[in-house]
């Protein structure tokens, strides 16, 4: 898929929805047909299948995303002093973009992995607002014009006359999305309009704004690469979330029941409705508002430098369908069985698969399928709407789960 490069997301559409990244509400509701009567108690081990959730699925993607947090700071920080050494006239231009491409390379292969994440979001991730979640990853908020800026501010060592810490920089100023932007965006001019520019760039040759960029670059993918084992650190920590869910409904856990875990789980899935079919499909599409007045928008997609936003989608859809049937282990599809509801384990498994085909077959981006052919993202959207539609109402009800606040009401 090769997407034409794009702006930024704009930040008024998106910040219109109550999406998960957003500091949304965790408290929930029940969804239509809800039976607050029904048994849960029955012969299904909820307990297990918790277990082998986060055993199998949510524990090895946070590890997995530490590990590609590790490797891209690797090839960023040898990418970067490729780029001084070409400076200095010590290499040829082709090592520089041989290292660029193969930085590039780690950021997609770490995005794919944290597009993963995304759907598995619980403490610690969510905790404070979920600030680690927003450090690491902060779309939909995103600010090219504000990375400009700690590019020079990194560059001079101070910003407001304090030390540079990136630690207490904004999400925007730094994470994924900035890394993204940064690597992938060949344009060396600022990207920020009006009188309010990064101070000094235009005074800056071509090769130090190479070199600047790529230093904060460095220190971004550094800072990542902290978060990201923190991030597992916490997780896995005795009082960590890992252990408080498998231990949940009991005196070792601040979580009342093995019911109440279950439901932990079943909200971080809604990820799949709230900001995959919605921020990432029903905006740009133009089915929701955006910036382009309700018209199909590629300005609207998620990644547009890297040309990665339907793969980001695909990595959602392939999380989702993990949780969904545990990956080889338990999972919510035997639950869904037990409770004699084959048919709506069936039904989400078969959309699934349908909404990941259509995606993989597309043969150009979906900003370039929104230029072009703007029923294909609809087509998508609609796919995706199926499975969403099944998880908000009979997922929801024939497991006697709460539909988290983001979803309720929603019926697009």
């Amino acid at each position: 898929m090769n997407i034409p490069k794009k702006r930024l997301v704009t930040l008024a559409v998106l910040a219109s929805l109550s999406l998960t990244a957003c500091n949304e509400s965790t408290s929930s509701t029940a969804g239509a047909g809800f039976d607050k009567d029904k048994d849960t108690t029955g012969d299904f081990d909820q307990g297990a299948m918790v277990t082998a959730l986060v055993d199998n699925v949510i524990t090895p993607t946070y590890q997995s995303f530490a590990t590609q947090a590790s490797n891209q700071n690797v090839a960023i920080t040898a990418y970067c002093e490729a780029e001084k050494a070409l400076e200095q006239q010590t290499v040829e231009q082709a090592e520089v973009d041989q290292a660029k491409s193969e930085a590039q390379d780690a950021w997609r292969s770490a995005m794919n992995v944290w597009q993963q994440v995304e759907m598995m979001q619980m403490e610690p991730l969510k905790a404070s607002d979920s600030l680690l979640r927003n450090s690491i990853y902060s779309w939909p908020v995103v600010n090219s014009c504000a990375v400009d800026f700690d590019v020079v501010f990194f560059d001079d060592g101070t910003v407001n006359g304090q030390p540079y810490d990136i630690k207490l920089r904004t999400p925007s100023r730094k994470g994924m999305a900035a890394l993204e932007y940064l690597l992938f965006t060949n344009d060396l001019n600022h990207s920020c309009t009006g009188t309010s520019v990064p101070p000094g760039w235009d005074g800056y040759q071509d090769t130090e704004r190479k070199v600047a960029r790529c230093n904060f670059a460095v220190e971004i993918s550094s800072d990542i690469q902290g978060s990201a084992d923190s991030l597992v650190e916490r997780w896995l920590a005795d009082s960590g979330q890992a252990n408080q869910l498998k231990q949940a409904g009991t005196a070792n856990s601040a979580i009342e029941t093995e019911h109440d875990a279950v439901n932990l789980i079943s909200d971080a899935m809604f990820y799949l409705d709230s900001q995959t079919k919605d921020g990432k499909l029903a905006i740009p599409a133009g089915i929701l508002s955006n910036s382009c007045g309700n018209n199909p928008c590629p300005e609207d997609v998620e990644s547009p430098h890297s040309n990665h936003s339907l793969t980001n989608i695909l990595n959602n859809l392939s999380a989702f369908e993990m949780l969904l049937t545990g990956d080889a282990g338990l999972g919510f599809t035997d639950y869904l069985v037990d409770e004699g509801d084959e048919a709506t384990a069936n039904a989400m498994t078969s959309s699934l698969t349908k909404a990941k085909a259509t995606i993989e077959a597309s043969d150009v981006s979906l900003a370039q399928s929104l230029e072009t052919n703007a029923d294909a993202a609809t087509q998508m959207h609609a796919e995706v709407k199926e499975v969403t539609d099944k998880l908000k109402v009979d997922f929801i009800n024939s497991l006697a789960l709460k539909l988290p606040s983001t979803s309720a009401g929603d019926n697009d």
